[in-house]
């Protein structure tokens, strides 16, 4: 046999060798998509033309769940106050991270310190904070408005107690939980900027807004993006706060959609109901999703100009 022919078939078995190495590595994750993920996912669609309660064997009634949705109240509601949810705090949180990560990109004294501060409710558990909060918000004992009397506001919020002001409350402790994880991402996107072009445009006369304007926002462009992705994900599956803090409530006003879906499926035991209504979810995030990434470079380009 040749010393070419020999060469051959050791270059092929050693990237056969590579091949099953790195699928022996990729196949844990791929066994917990598949079972924790994609098998969940076409069960709930499965299950969504479906009337089941778990008690009774189940009825096929093709689209009914659907079409409920389109009667029920508890579904719209739900649906508006995620959507408030998500056009209130996803912003508000890109603007603070922003600001807090220049900020804390400054080349001060104990720096470090002050981002670790920031990060910590990143690492805190969501259930001990939202407990927390309610205490801060207590309508009578609550320090929050113990301040706001102080200082001569007489009937302050009622907070989670109030129908109007207990969306806020979420979506204020909210912004205060997450802003620190994309505040390191920030971080992150100022590091990879040159100083030269900040000198650069300092010779040439432009002052800290006009820097800020025309080189960081523009640079920071995909850690922007990234950011609003995330966001947006994440606003459409709120849930743990709710459950924690107001229960859906007062009434319906701190009803979303991952709430009224484990309220139907948890509480009623319409299972089939609550996967319709989650079927709703996975396509509207994932229609959400595609739009994002299809104005990215859109996105991009007029930033970068």
């Amino acid at each position: 046999m040749s010393t070419g022919v020999i060469a051959t078939k050791k270059r092929r078995t050693l990237r056969q060798s590579r091949r099953l190495t790195a699928y022996a590595f990729l196949l844990p994750n791929a066994l917990g998509f598949l079972a924790l993920t994609l098998i969940p996912i076409l069960v709930a669609f499965g299950l969504s033309f479906l009337n089941w309660d778990f008690a009774n064997p189940a009825e096929f009634i093709g689209v009914k769940n659907f079409a409920r949705l389109l009667r029920d109240s508890g579904f719209k509601i739900a649906f508006k106050n995620t959507v408030y949810y998500t056009a209130v705090s996803v912003p508000a949180t890109i603007v603070i991270a922003l600001l807090l990560a220049v900020l804390l990109h400054q080349k001060v004294r104990g720096v470090k310190w002050f981002r670790t501060i920031y990060f910590f409710p990143e690492i805190s558990s969501i259930i001990a904070v939202a407990v927390v909060w309610n205490m801060l918000y207590h309508p009578t004992m609550g320090p929050i408005n113990s301040i706001l009397r102080s200082i001569g506001i007489a009937n302050p919020p009622g907070w989670t107690a109030s129908v109007k002001w207990a969306l806020p409350a979420v979506i204020l402790m909210s912004v205060w939980k997450q802003v620190g994880y994309y505040t390191v991402i920030y971080l992150a996107g100022l590091q990879g900027i040159p100083e030269q072009i900040y000198e650069a445009a300092t010779i040439d006369g432009a002052g800290p807004w006009q820097r800020f304007r025309y080189i960081t926002i523009p640079m920071l462009s995909p850690s922007t993006f990234l950011i609003s992705i995330l966001l947006v994900i994440n606003s459409f599956k709120v849930f743990d706060q709710i459950v924690i803090m107001t229960d859906g409530g007062p009434g319906r006003a701190t009803y979303v959609l991952v709430y009224y879906i484990y309220y139907q499926a948890f509480q009623l035991f319409r299972f089939g109901y609550a996967s319709a209504i989650a079927t709703v979810l996975f396509a509207v995030v994932l229609i959400v999703t595609i739009v994002q990434f299809k104005l990215e470079g859109k996105w991009v380009n007029y930033h970068s100009m």
